[in-house]
């Protein structure tokens, strides 16, 4: 069965490598509003950013690679994934405080 492209899905990331410091957050926020994804981003470790969004299947495909490549003085090393049930409650794309 082939997956519905207009159907709205929810991405849990968690991105790890030298993604603090160098811009990063703004530039997934940047991208995630331009491609109009809602969601948030956050520091929450050392060398770690976390970040959830919510949109169609074509959307999250390339949030999800946006993400994995980071600005130019940025290195990512590790990515991880979470497809989560869409709650629909995002709006906008927020950058949230650090843990």
């Amino acid at each position: 069965m082939q997956a519905n492209p207009t159907e709205t899905i929810r991405v849990h990331i968690w991105i790890k490598g030298r993604v603090q410091g160098v811009g990063y957050r703004a530039h997934v926020e940047y991208n995630a509003l331009r491609i109009g994804v809602p969601g948030w981003v956050r520091n929450i470790d050392r060398n770690m950013v976390e970040t959830v969004a919510e949109g169609t299947r074509e959307q999250i495909d390339q949030f999800i690679e946006i993400v994995k490549q980071g600005p130019s003085i940025s290195r990512v090393d590790d990515v991880r994934l979470e497809y989560e049930e869409p709650t629909g409650y995002l709006e906008g794309f927020t950058v949230k405080r650090s843990m």
